[in-house]
């Protein structure tokens, strides 16, 4: 389609040697796929408005609710196996604890309450207080939180904390931009996927996209993060999220596109994995398949603590997409009673429990 060229959307696009390959809009709109249609961008920035109108459908809520609640309680339940190898949950936890906070034993290399959540879904959360508070995707605004996060925060990704280091995203250059494939981007975009039901795929794609290359040099980051936000967007209407995931797989650029497609190809298993799951291909497989292959949201989130490693990370992808599915009456009352969590921000510090999440995932859907 036509129309007065667009900025590309790169936040390093002034100079430096490195591009973020085909993570760009140009001539207003992409024009891949069902659904794609136009997309505004304003000074580099893909423009995204919170829905406005009548309220969700009850359905609807319950499944964003299960999106935003079960990525917390993912990440909680899988902080303190973090690091570990895998089996430890399972060697640790042989049978369900039904009792008190059940599972959420807290502990870890950082030293987490039982059930208190992660960066994972702090960085999630600050996302989330943006879209609101701005009516939508406004990265200045979104970088002023992080920031605000970061500084105080006891467990920040090396590339995270070195993007971070910067008072302006534009300004972020990392040294060794193909060490920068890592799960960060991924791990707190859930809340686009239902702030983004609204609009269509190609608007949605380039938010999810810019929100990752401000701190994710790599372009696997924000493709992995853009398909992680997919796949939920998919289950929060309704629709099956792997079909969902092959086809945007099928449209992810060529560079990329190969070991996506292995790596989120219905037969794959983690033992064939070539990568980590702290790398932004392994964290998206490992989530996948922890749904793809589960009984329900327990099972799946229980399957992706025990790969073990980055555990909390994988859980929490695992979770958001998960409660997606399945909706929030999924999530184990015992693992939702005990989630809790805290977020630095610009004004002030915010407490979290499972009340607040819920709140916090009926404003993404606007109204």
């Amino acid at each position: 389609m036509g129309g007065r060229p667009h900025a590309t959307v790169m936040p390093w696009s002034r100079s430096g040697p490195f591009r973020l390959r085909c993570v760009t809009v140009t001539s207003g709109a992409e024009r891949r796929g069902p659904g794609a249609g136009m997309t505004d961008v304003r000074d580099g920035v893909p423009v995204l408005v919170l829905r406005s109108g009548p309220p969700p459908d009850p359905e609807l809520v319950a499944r964003t609710v299960g999106c935003v609640v079960g990525a917390a309680v993912g990440d909680a339940l899988g902080a303190p196996f973090e690091f570990l190898p895998r089996g430890t949950f399972r060697r640790a936890i042989p049978t369900p604890m039904l009792q008190g906070t059940g599972e959420m034993v807290g502990g870890g290399a950082f030293g987490w309450a039982p059930g208190e959540f992660t960066d994972d879904t702090q960085m999630a959360l600050a996302l989330a207080a943006s879209l609101r508070d701005r009516d939508g995707y406004d990265p200045d605004d979104l970088w002023l939180r992080w920031r605000t996060w970061g500084r105080h925060a006891p467990d920040v990704g090396s590339t995270t904390r070195h993007a971070l280091g910067h008072a302006d995203w534009r300004d972020v250059r990392h040294p060794d931009p193909e060490r920068t494939a890592a799960n960060g981007a991924l791990m707190r975009a859930f809340p686009l996927a239902p702030a983004t039901l609204h609009v269509d795929d190609g608007t949605a794609r380039a938010v999810v996209l810019h929100q990752a290359i401000t701190t994710h040099a790599h372009p696997a980051a924000a493709w992995a993060a853009w398909l992680g936000v997919a796949a939920m967007r998919a289950a929060l209407r309704g629709a099956d999220p792997f079909a969902a995931l092959d086809a945007e797989v099928a449209a992810v650029p060529a560079s990329e596109r190969d070991r996506f497609a292995a790596m989120l190809d219905r037969a794959w298993d983690p033992d064939d994995a070539e990568v980590g799951n702290g790398s932004a291909w392994g964290c998206l497989a490992q989530a996948v398949w922890a749904v793809r292959r589960a009984d329900g949201f327990e099972d799946a989130v229980i399957a992706a603590v025990d790969l073990g490693s980055d555990a909390d990370t994988v859980a929490c992808v695992t979770g958001a997409l998960a409660g997606a599915v399945h909706g929030v009456v999924a999530v184990p009352e015992r693992w939702a009673a005990a989630v809790n969590g805290r977020l630095d921000t610009p004004d002030g510090e915010e407490r979290h429990d499972r009340t607040t999440l819920a709140a916090v995932a009926v404003g993404l859907l606007g109204g």
